[in-house]
């Protein structure tokens, strides 16, 4: 089986890198949406992301890859309480997916062949601890989509049905892509996405030639093309690591919260999600680039992402979100 492109490779496409490293240093900032038109690298990012993101410690045979043994839950029926180290789970959600697929149900063939009551359990449970992936997001039936802010809300999923009753934690960041062609996201599922991005074909024929050189490459000298990133796709893990470790260490001044919260203000930005998601992606920011203070610079370089989708419309500017963030950034932040 080939191996994910590798992230590092990825040409262009600077706001959709950043925003998925930025979720990987801090899963809480809670996950990336990415639209834009076929063909723009939103899923080969995804699985990209999959390979360079650093190993979790799992009980072993737990099937919500609890980190510690008192966690996994009784019904699994492990025995062996050991951990090891397993590639943090990205778990594709198909289109059309039924909801016990997603949320487990009755195991069929232990309840037929041994007359067990046992649980199966379904995508949540293998998605608990890393990144729940759905293409095509704004298809999503929309049961489905009450179920995944059902347990995006609790970090937990629960079935109780055919005479089950079971609980397991399932905490994952969402990501999702589209097409805007095809239809609009539901405001509710929207807000739960933590960063949004907007991807476009590039337009510089030098950079268009060079995403043709790289894939060819991937294609016809796979071995090769992969040796080549081993050492970038090696460093940048590095430095989500050590990000992630200096996050605790980050000094938050209160004038940059000043200004988290005067920027939310000004864009009329509903609720507070949108200065908690900010702060957090600002952090995460500050942290990759190994700096010990949390500054206006950060804020400004991350707003776009943690804001663009949470602005209410306005039918009389026609700008774009995107643009009306650029400009109350100037006004309120200078420069």
């Amino acid at each position: 089986m080939k191996q994910p492109f590798p992230f590092s490779a990825i040409v262009g496409q600077t706001d959709m890198k950043r925003a998925m490293i930025l979720t990987a240093i801090d899963p809480s900032i809670g996950g990336v949406l990415v639209f834009g038109d076929r063909g723009t690298g939103k899923s080969t990012a995804v699985r990209a992301l999959a390979s360079l993101l650093p190993p979790i410690k799992a009980v072993k045979g737990c099937p919500v890859n609890s980190a510690k043994p008192a966690d996994c839950p009784d019904w699994a029926g492990v025995k062996a309480r050991r951990t090891h180290e397993i590639p943090t789970p990205v778990v594709d959600l198909p289109l059309g997916v039924s909801e016990d697929r997603v949320t487990g149900a009755l195991d069929i063939e232990k309840a037929l062949t041994k007359g067990e009551k046992a649980f199966q359990p379904g995508l949540l449970a293998r998605a608990n601890r890393g990144y729940l992936y759905i293409d095509e997001v704004n298809l999503l039936e929309d049961h489905i989509v009450d179920l995944l802010l059902d347990v995006a809300q609790s970090g937990e999923n629960v079935v109780e049905r055919e005479g089950l009753s079971i609980r397991h934690a399932a905490r994952f960041v969402l990501v999702g892509s589209g097409n805007p062609e095809e239809g609009e996201l539901r405001p509710q599922l929207l807000d739960r996405f933590g960063l949004s991005v907007d991807v476009a074909s590039p337009t510089d024929i030098d950079e268009r030639i060079e995403v043709i050189k790289r894939r060819d490459a991937y294609d016809n000298d796979h071995a090769a093309f992969m040796l080549r990133w081993q050492a970038e796709d090696a460093a940048l893990r590095d430095r989500i690591t050590s990000a992630r470790k200096a996050l605790t260490k980050l000094k938050t001044p209160d004038q940059t919260l000043r200004d988290v919260a005067t920027l939310c203000v000004e864009l009329g930005a509903d609720g507070l999600r949108g200065e908690l998601t900010l702060l957090k992606a600002a952090r995460a920011y500050a942290a990759y680039r190994d700096d010990t203070a949390l500054t206006r610079g950060h804020v400004r370089d991350v707003a776009a992402l943690a804001l663009r989708h949470r602005l209410r419309r306005d039918p009389l500017d026609d700008a774009g979100s995107g643009t009306r963030v650029t400009r109350i950034l100037q006004e309120v932040l200078g420069a």
